[in-house]
């Protein structure tokens, strides 16, 4: 049996969009599950797109999330690289164009940009461009004539304006097409580069690719580059097309979202074994419904065969629920080190950092909710009287009152002001008073802390404040409360 053989062949034109990780992914789990290689190719034949930093954030992007390739660029020991533009720079590409024109499959198109321009038209209230094969006729003195002169010229695809075409997607199944609807697409662009269909079937058939993985966008192409595969004699790989991964209105997942490609989700705060989980599930569902992986948990359960063709919906709140899950799971040494610079952009006092990492380890989804859930350890804030009554704690401002000043002078007292023996003080009280708990420790905690909610209770804040802040605190509550 065939050893399997998947792609990544990005296109270096910016960040990486969370569609494109998909691609990787999938493709590289396809290869991991099956025992086969996945090969790493760049696809800079178009040239006005590339952007520069772009390639070093695809190595940067597959290394950081484990999809380590086996062959091309920045892989020791690889064969390779696979860079489109240098195997152009070889001639490589125009030399499988001439062969297609030896054939009749392909021909020279010497048209120049006016004529194109005339040959639009509107459909649906689109405008499209379909060539008319004005070109196809030129005998080959003409085009010998042409080529002598230096005309500028494109290569394109002869395709056939009658009967069909069809091919088969692992996800979609038979897909058919009238040839009449396949444009002679470009093959060569007039500045000599491949186009990306072009250049794409020529690379998957010299690297040996079994399983091309890919967007659906992709599926109106497919019957062209089938066309292609069988011009050459070649065999064509197992398509598998993925579904479209829309927002939570149903709309294409665009740029203008924020968080669509995988640096802004890193940015965001979000774990990078989150982002794998959470992109593994964008159009793929374990047969058990199962949805935390590790990533070779996923290299073990992942069938491509179970790829929906529904769109995909990107739930943004669904990946902040998997980022709290994947944070309270972490070792505590190293959530405190991802945790240390926003406790320190919140807090400059010399305060316990490490308790209070331990209080929000599992009250966060994302390490930026941080410095919102402690920065009233640094500075207490501006809150009204209001905030310490409670329909379910039963507490006014007149009880809230009471208690602040019944307490007061047993707080100042107390010397040890670790977390017990202050719990074991307020509850002392509480049984004296004859009340329930919240009503002494809601009025406490909205005193030292300024907040509705906190990331911990009354005692164990105090803890962290000290005795001087903690009573300083109180002062103030019982101040704002006797106005």
């Amino acid at each position: 049996m065939k050893k399997i053989r998947t792609r990544f062949a990005p296109s270096p034109t910016g960040r990486m969009h969370v569609g494109n990780l998909r691609t990787a992914l999938y493709a590289w789990l396809i290869a991991r599950h099956a025992g086969g290689e996945f090969i790493l190719r760049i696809e800079d034949t178009d040239q006005e797109r590339l952007v520069e930093g772009a390639v070093d954030i695809i190595y940067r992007t597959l290394r950081d999330t484990g999809l380590v390739h086996d062959e091309g660029p920045d892989k020791d020991g690889g064969v390779g690289p696979y860079v489109q533009s240098e195997r152009q720079a070889k001639g490589l590409y125009l030399q499988y164009a001439k062969e297609l024109i030896a054939k009749g499959e392909a021909y020279y198109c010497f048209c120049d940009k006016e004529r194109l321009a005339s040959l639009a038209r509107v459909v649906d209230g689109k405008e499209i461009n379909v060539y008319d094969k004005h070109c196809l006729s030129l005998s080959p003195e003409e085009i010998a004539e042409k080529l002598a002169a230096n005309v500028p010229y494109v290569i394109r695809q002869n395709n056939p304006t009658e009967g069909t075409t069809s091919f088969q997607d692992e996800i979609y199944g038979e897909i058919t097409v009238e040839n009449s609807e396949l444009d002679d697409m470009i093959l060569i662009k007039s500045d000599g580069y491949p186009t990306y269909n072009f250049a794409n079937v020529v690379d998957d058939h010299l690297m040996g690719i079994t399983h091309v993985v890919r967007g659906n966008e992709y599926l109106s192409s497919s019957p062209k580059y089938n066309r292609l595969y069988e011009a050459f004699g070649w065999e064509v790989p197992v398509y598998v097309h993925c579904p479209l991964i829309t927002d939570e209105e149903h709309h294409k997942l665009s740029k203008r979202c924020g968080h669509c490609s995988y640096e802004d989700l890193t940015e965001q705060g979000f774990l990078t074994e989150t982002i794998v989980n959470f992109v593994a599930l964008l159009g793929w569902s374990p047969s058990d419904n199962r949805e935390i992986f590790s990533l070779q948990e996923l290299v073990e359960a992942f069938d491509y065969h179970h790829l929906s063709k529904s769109p995909a919906v990107f739930d943004y709140t669904k990946l902040k629920w998997m980022n709290g899950e994947y944070i309270k799971a972490m070792d505590f040494a190293l959530f405190y080190e991802k945790a240390l610079p926003y406790l320190r952009q919140a807090i400059t006092k010399d305060l316990d950092l490490r308790k209070i990492a331990e209080m929000v380890k599992t009250r966060i989804e994302v390490f930026p909710d941080i410095p919102g859930l402690v920065d009233f350890f640094e500075t207490l804030p501006a809150y009204d009287a209001a905030m310490y009554c409670h329909k379910k704690m039963k507490t006014t401002c007149e009880s809230a009152l009471e208690v602040l000043r019944e307490l007061f002078p047993l707080l100042e007292e107390q010397e040890d002001y670790g977390n017990d023996a202050l719990y074991q003080t307020l509850l002392a009280y509480v049984e004296k008073k004859g009340c329930k708990n919240g009503y002494v420790m809601w009025p406490v905690r909205t005193a030292v802390s300024g907040k509705q909610m906190t990331p911990a209770g009354a005692t164990e804040i105090m803890e962290i404040l000290g005795k001087e802040e903690s009573l300083q605190r109180i002062r103030r509550g019982i101040a704002l409360l006797a106005e």
